[in-house]
């Protein structure tokens, strides 16, 4: 297996061709993991002597994707091994010795790193593509051959190599600003992500919320003022507390509109009980096509509404104001004859107080109007949904015509590997 040209490099397999290295060597990848950073270590303590060049990609969303892991990148640095940063960089090369392989590095947010020859990620690099790349991956390297080129011809050629990777070291304030973002907000277990990808092609938790529209069945509350002006105890707790902002009948009324979403909601998505609401994500263009549609209705209802309730909102204020004029009338508020230098109030005086109350009650036409939404929003299902036994029987009630058992069984195998250590 040590001269096929296509060849598994897993982490595990990197860390034992590591471990033979007498010379050089040169490792360049988005990212480290831990297993090929403690060879490094052990290897650099028996052997001060080897020239080891490391790039990788040292940036959160490297990290995230699982392209290595921060805590390796420590361990190098804790045994003095330089690491240069790379942005942006996704090719792989390892070459140990004259050995030499590029190769496809795992995210492990994607899927687990491969562990079979039957699923080779690498190809064999020849002597000559060695030497080719070496010097364009490896600062080191290049001076190292510069320094024992035969010729002087053959050292100018070496220098005018052009470096085609990153030349800056990861500094200890690179390090200290990625390590505190990881600590504030950690990367998600690529394990636990992977098994929860199995039912994200499927499936999607939506929310639906219409709110504002119902404009007949809004309440304002009467003010405190207004309902202390009862001429007892009795009649102020037979007032009522609050009014219909308009009648229930009213053609700005919103049930048409609600009835129709009712509809879309049961159609295209199923209630799972506890876990929410979910739709297919096969019906997904579907939803938003009806979705658009709906919004353009609403868009409608808004613009009627905005046409008919300044005058409704005025005659609900004007039924509000005659029903309390006629206490206020028997009972003057104390704050209005506090302030008034005759002892007879004018219904009008009256009037203008019980409206200036109703002003921090009643709103205004723009505001009905702007509160009226369609509230839509996505979440995909989690690894805690997934790990409730009651989870699949309620998917199985909600879509019975689908099988669900193989991505279940999926799902639950991928952890298993995990348990049993085959996943990385």
């Amino acid at each position: 297996m040590r001269d096929s040209l296509f060849r598994c490099l897993s982490s595990a397999v990197i860390a034992k061709l590591i471990s033979n290295a007498r010379i050089r060597i040169c490792y360049v990848a988005p990212g480290i993991q831990a297993a090929v950073a403690t060879a490094l270590c052990s290897l650099v303590a028996s052997n001060p002597k080897l020239r080891i060049s490391i790039s990788i990609d040292f940036s959160e969303a490297a990290f995230r994707m699982g392209y290595g892991s921060l805590e390796a990148v420590k361990r190098l640095k804790e045994s003095e091994i330089e690491v240069v940063n790379s942005p942006g960089l996704r090719a792989a090369v390892l070459i140990v010795d004259d050995a030499g392989w590029v190769f496809t590095p795992t995210a492990l947010y994607l899927e687990p790193e491969p562990h079979s020859e039957e699923t080779p990620n690498s190809i064999r690099l020849t002597r000559d593509q060695v030497d080719e790349v070496v010097f364009r991956i490896s600062a080191k390297e290049k001076h190292a051959a510069m320094a024992e080129a035969p010729t002087q011809e053959l050292r100018e050629r070496v220098e005018r190599i052009v470096s085609e990777i990153g030349m800056e070291l990861v500094s200890q304030t690179e390090f200290e600003t990625v390590d505190d973002i990881l600590e504030q907000a950690p990367a998600v277990k690529f394990d636990v992500a992977r098994q929860v990808r199995v039912f994200e092609p499927y499936l999607q938790y939506v929310d639906l919320s219409l709110r504002g529209a119902a404009i007949q069945r809004q309440r304002i509350r009467i003010p405190g003022a207004l309902l202390r002006l009862g001429s007892s105890e009795d009649l102020e707790g037979r007032l009522r507390t609050t009014f219909d902002l308009i009648e229930r009948n009213s053609q700005v009324s919103s049930k048409r509109l609600e009835k129709d979403l009712y509809q879309l909601r049961t159609d295209l998505t199923r209630p799972l009980g506890k876990f929410g609401r979910v739709m297919l994500k096969a019906a997904r263009s579907r939803f938003d096509e009806r979705i658009g549609e709906f919004r353009v209705r609403l868009e409608s209802h808004k613009n009627a509404v905005e046409k008919e309730i300044e005058g409704k909102l005025k005659a609900s204020r004007e039924q509000v104001i005659e029903y309390y004029l006629s206490a206020a009338r028997t009972k003057p508020p104390d704050e209005l004859v506090g302030r008034s230098v005759s002892p007879n109030l004018s219904d009008n005086l009256l009037r203008e107080w019980i409206d200036d109350k109703l002003d921090d009650v009643f709103p205004s036409a723009d505001e009905v109007v702007s509160n009226m939404s369609l509230d839509v929003s996505f979440k995909d299902v989690t690894f805690e949904t997934l790990n409730d036994p009651e989870f699949i029987g309620r998917l199985k009630e909600a879509y019975p015509d689908i099988d669900w058992e193989k991505p279940y069984s999926h799902f639950r195998a991928m952890g298993e590997d995990q348990k049993t250590g085959r996943d990385s």
